[in-house]
Protein backbone atom coordinates (compact mmCIF):
# COMPACT_ATOMS: atom_id res chain seq x y z
CA UNK A 1 0.00 0.00 0.00
CA UNK A 2 0.89 3.77 -0.65
CA UNK A 3 0.12 6.67 1.47
CA UNK A 4 -0.10 9.81 -0.22
CA UNK A 5 -0.07 13.40 1.00
CA UNK A 6 1.63 16.76 1.13
CA UNK A 7 5.09 17.25 3.21
CA UNK A 8 3.73 17.16 7.31
CA UNK A 9 0.73 15.41 6.28
CA UNK A 10 0.95 13.00 8.62
CA UNK A 11 2.30 9.93 6.38
CA UNK A 12 5.01 8.66 8.54
CA UNK A 13 3.08 9.38 12.09
CA UNK A 14 0.15 6.89 10.56
CA UNK A 15 2.59 4.41 8.80
CA UNK A 16 4.24 3.82 12.66
CA UNK A 17 0.90 3.32 14.25
CA UNK A 18 -0.17 0.76 10.88
CA UNK A 19 3.49 -0.63 11.80
CA UNK A 20 2.24 -1.45 15.43
CA UNK A 21 -1.32 -2.43 14.39
CA UNK A 22 -0.32 -4.87 11.65
CA UNK A 23 1.87 -7.41 10.67
CA UNK A 24 3.27 -5.05 7.62
CA UNK A 25 6.29 -4.10 6.69
CA UNK A 26 7.52 -0.18 5.60
CA UNK A 27 9.95 1.47 3.08
CA UNK A 28 10.36 5.22 4.06
CA UNK A 29 11.68 6.72 1.05
CA UNK A 30 12.58 10.20 2.67
CA UNK A 31 14.50 7.95 5.70
CA UNK A 32 16.60 6.16 2.69
CA UNK A 33 17.85 9.23 1.29
CA UNK A 34 18.33 10.73 4.96
CA UNK A 35 20.99 7.61 4.81
CA UNK A 36 22.42 8.35 2.03
CA UNK A 37 23.25 11.79 2.83
CA UNK A 38 24.78 10.64 6.01
CA UNK A 39 26.77 8.33 4.67
CA UNK A 40 28.25 11.44 2.51
CA UNK A 41 27.55 9.27 -0.58
CA UNK A 42 26.96 10.79 -4.42
CA UNK A 43 23.25 9.99 -4.11
CA UNK A 44 23.17 11.51 -0.75
CA UNK A 45 24.95 14.63 -1.33
CA UNK A 46 22.79 15.07 -4.44
CA UNK A 47 19.52 14.62 -2.57
CA UNK A 48 20.73 16.80 0.25
CA UNK A 49 21.13 19.98 -1.91
CA UNK A 50 17.73 19.48 -3.70
CA UNK A 51 15.74 18.79 -0.05
CA UNK A 52 17.30 21.94 1.40
CA UNK A 53 16.20 23.78 -1.65
CA UNK A 54 12.62 22.89 -1.16
CA UNK A 55 12.84 20.80 -4.58
CA UNK A 56 11.49 17.68 -5.50
CA UNK A 57 14.46 14.64 -6.44
CA UNK A 58 14.63 13.57 -10.11
CA UNK A 59 12.91 10.44 -11.08
CA UNK A 60 16.01 7.95 -11.45
CA UNK A 61 17.85 9.37 -8.19
CA UNK A 62 15.15 8.33 -6.02
CA UNK A 63 14.34 4.95 -8.21
CA UNK A 64 18.15 4.32 -6.73
CA UNK A 65 16.70 3.83 -3.04
CA UNK A 66 13.38 2.62 -4.08
CA UNK A 67 14.04 -0.31 -6.25
CA UNK A 68 16.65 -2.10 -4.07
CA UNK A 69 14.27 -1.25 -1.29
CA UNK A 70 11.07 -2.85 -2.82
CA UNK A 71 13.05 -6.20 -3.83
CA UNK A 72 14.15 -6.41 0.01
CA UNK A 73 10.48 -6.41 0.71
CA UNK A 74 9.21 -9.28 -2.11
CA UNK A 75 5.69 -11.39 -0.90
CA UNK A 76 5.73 -9.19 2.11
CA UNK A 77 3.11 -6.55 2.86
CA UNK A 78 4.89 -3.05 3.15
CA UNK A 79 3.72 0.34 3.25
CA UNK A 80 5.44 2.48 0.96
CA UNK A 81 6.01 6.38 1.93
CA UNK A 82 7.24 9.10 0.20
CA UNK A 83 6.99 7.72 -3.51
CA UNK A 84 5.27 8.12 -5.60
CA UNK A 85 5.12 11.73 -5.54
CA UNK A 86 4.29 12.59 -9.21
CA UNK A 87 2.47 10.73 -12.08
CA UNK A 88 5.80 10.45 -13.95
CA UNK A 89 6.88 8.03 -10.83
CA UNK A 90 3.62 6.07 -10.21
CA UNK A 91 4.38 5.14 -13.75
CA UNK A 92 7.61 3.86 -12.81
CA UNK A 93 6.28 2.02 -9.44
CA UNK A 94 3.75 0.24 -11.84
CA UNK A 95 6.67 -0.74 -14.12
CA UNK A 96 8.61 -1.89 -10.82
CA UNK A 97 5.97 -3.77 -9.09
CA UNK A 98 5.52 -5.90 -12.96
CA UNK A 99 8.60 -6.87 -13.14
CA UNK A 100 8.69 -8.33 -9.36
CA UNK A 101 5.24 -9.81 -9.66
CA UNK A 102 3.83 -7.55 -6.72
CA UNK A 103 0.84 -5.65 -7.17
CA UNK A 104 -0.42 -2.43 -5.34
CA UNK A 105 -3.48 -3.01 -3.49
CA UNK A 106 -4.44 -0.19 -1.52
CA UNK A 107 -3.59 3.74 -1.77
CA UNK A 108 -4.18 6.06 0.72
CA UNK A 109 -4.90 10.07 0.48
CA UNK A 110 -4.19 12.42 3.07
CA UNK A 111 -6.01 15.91 3.32
CA UNK A 112 -4.89 18.09 5.60
CA UNK A 113 -5.35 22.00 5.59
CA UNK A 114 -2.06 23.66 4.62
CA UNK A 115 -2.32 26.31 7.33
CA UNK A 116 -1.99 23.21 9.94
CA UNK A 117 0.88 21.26 8.19
CA UNK A 118 3.15 24.67 8.53
CA UNK A 119 2.22 24.91 11.97
CA UNK A 120 2.53 21.17 12.77
CA UNK A 121 6.10 21.21 11.17
CA UNK A 122 7.47 24.06 13.06
CA UNK A 123 7.27 21.53 16.04
CA UNK A 124 8.02 18.29 14.29
CA UNK A 125 11.15 16.25 15.02
CA UNK A 126 12.65 13.38 13.86
CA UNK A 127 14.94 10.33 15.22
CA UNK A 128 17.30 10.43 12.58
CA UNK A 129 18.52 6.35 12.42
CA UNK A 130 15.09 5.29 12.48
CA UNK A 131 12.73 7.99 10.79
CA UNK A 132 10.34 7.80 13.66
CA UNK A 133 8.29 11.23 13.98
CA UNK A 134 7.24 12.90 16.78
CA UNK A 135 5.36 16.54 17.28
CA UNK A 136 5.65 18.17 20.17
CA UNK A 137 2.04 19.37 20.44
CA UNK A 138 -0.03 16.51 18.24
CA UNK A 139 2.47 13.31 18.98
CA UNK A 140 4.84 14.19 21.75
CA UNK A 141 7.59 12.18 22.48
CA UNK A 142 7.21 10.09 26.36
CA UNK A 143 10.98 12.03 27.20
CA UNK A 144 10.89 15.24 25.95
CA UNK A 145 13.48 15.22 23.20
CA UNK A 146 14.29 11.62 23.68
CA UNK A 147 12.79 9.02 21.17
CA UNK A 148 10.65 6.47 22.65
CA UNK A 149 12.39 3.41 21.93
CA UNK A 150 16.08 4.11 22.00
CA UNK A 151 16.54 7.29 24.22
CA UNK A 152 18.41 8.76 21.81
CA UNK A 153 18.25 12.77 20.88
CA UNK A 154 15.60 14.01 18.19
CA UNK A 155 16.41 17.17 16.17
CA UNK A 156 14.60 19.14 13.07
CA UNK A 157 14.83 18.19 9.42
CA UNK A 158 16.86 20.78 7.90
CA UNK A 159 14.38 20.62 5.02
CA UNK A 160 11.28 21.64 7.66
CA UNK A 161 12.33 25.45 7.26
CA UNK A 162 8.98 27.49 6.72
CA UNK A 163 9.85 29.38 3.68
CA UNK A 164 11.20 25.69 2.38
CA UNK A 165 8.02 24.06 3.60
CA UNK A 166 5.50 26.73 1.71
CA UNK A 167 7.61 26.15 -1.04
CA UNK A 168 7.48 21.98 -0.94
CA UNK A 169 3.73 22.66 -0.55
CA UNK A 170 3.67 24.67 -3.72
CA UNK A 171 4.93 21.74 -5.92
CA UNK A 172 3.21 19.40 -3.92
CA UNK A 173 -0.54 20.93 -4.91
CA UNK A 174 1.43 20.75 -7.96
CA UNK A 175 1.54 17.34 -8.81
CA UNK A 176 -0.80 15.88 -6.60
CA UNK A 177 -4.19 16.20 -8.80
CA UNK A 178 -2.08 14.24 -11.67
CA UNK A 179 -0.69 11.33 -9.58
CA UNK A 180 -4.61 10.91 -7.58
CA UNK A 181 -5.69 10.72 -11.12
CA UNK A 182 -3.25 7.82 -12.70
CA UNK A 183 -4.86 5.71 -9.68
CA UNK A 184 -7.97 6.85 -9.81
CA UNK A 185 -11.28 5.20 -8.27
CA UNK A 186 -8.21 3.02 -6.33
CA UNK A 187 -7.90 6.42 -3.69
CA UNK A 188 -9.19 5.81 -0.24
CA UNK A 189 -8.71 9.78 0.94
CA UNK A 190 -9.03 10.70 4.35
CA UNK A 191 -9.65 14.22 6.13
CA UNK A 192 -8.12 15.59 9.02
CA UNK A 193 -6.45 18.59 10.99
CA UNK A 194 -5.09 15.63 13.21
CA UNK A 195 -3.42 12.21 12.64
CA UNK A 196 -6.09 11.11 15.55
CA UNK A 197 -8.44 12.37 13.41
CA UNK A 198 -7.29 10.24 10.42
CA UNK A 199 -6.68 7.60 12.21
CA UNK A 200 -10.04 5.69 12.63
CA UNK A 201 -11.04 5.86 8.97
CA UNK A 202 -8.08 4.60 7.85
CA UNK A 203 -7.79 1.32 10.27
CA UNK A 204 -11.93 1.18 9.08
CA UNK A 205 -11.10 0.96 5.50
CA UNK A 206 -7.66 -1.21 5.92
CA UNK A 207 -10.41 -3.52 7.99
CA UNK A 208 -12.89 -3.69 5.14
CA UNK A 209 -10.47 -4.47 2.33
CA UNK A 210 -8.02 -6.60 3.92
CA UNK A 211 -10.12 -8.45 6.80
CA UNK A 212 -7.67 -11.18 7.05
CA UNK A 213 -4.56 -8.44 7.49
CA UNK A 214 -2.70 -9.78 10.51
CA UNK A 215 -2.02 -7.85 13.52
CA UNK A 216 -0.06 -7.26 16.30
CA UNK A 217 -0.78 -6.41 20.20
CA UNK A 218 -2.10 -3.38 19.77
CA UNK A 219 -0.28 -0.27 20.71
CA UNK A 220 -1.49 1.90 23.47
CA UNK A 221 0.59 4.86 22.14
CA UNK A 222 -1.59 8.02 21.26
CA UNK A 223 -4.62 6.40 22.40
CA UNK A 224 -4.43 4.12 19.06
CA UNK A 225 -7.01 1.46 19.26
Amino acid sequence: MILLGAPGAGKGTLSDWLLERYNIDTIVVGQLLRNEIVKGSRLGLEAERTMRAGGLLADEVVLQVVEPALAAKKDKDWILDGFPRKASQAVLLDKLLAQTGDSLNFVGSLKVPDEVIIDRIADRYIHLASGRTYNLRFNPPKVAGKDDVTGEPLSQRPDDDALVVRKRLEGFHKENDPLLAHYGQNVHTFEGRTSKEIWPGLVDALSSEFPRLPTRTLSKRAGIV
